[in-house]
């Protein structure tokens, strides 16, 4: 199982990018619907650590889960 950067909620804070151990996290092309830059977890590099999670100071913009329906790499 990995984790899942909500593409709509994400404000593009980028802390979760520093703190991964595999830099599994990209940064999205586009903006999202918040208008903010957006960053997206590679499914097949993660390695479900949570470290994302526990960094990431928006409130449910990271799940700890896969949910690809509510992550894109492209706006």
């Amino acid at each position: 199982m990995t984790h899942t950067i909500v593409t709509d909620i994400c404000e593009g804070i980028a802390d979760c990018i520093d703190a991964c151990p595999i830099a599994c996290i990209n940064q999205g092309n586009g903006k999202n619907k918040k208008g903010t830059d957006f960053y997206w977890i590679d499914f097949q590099t993660c390695i479900d650590c949570g470290i994302c999670l526990q960094v990431c100071p928006v409130e449910g913009a990271i799940l700890p889960e896969e949910r690809p329906e509510l992550q894109r790499a492209s706006m």
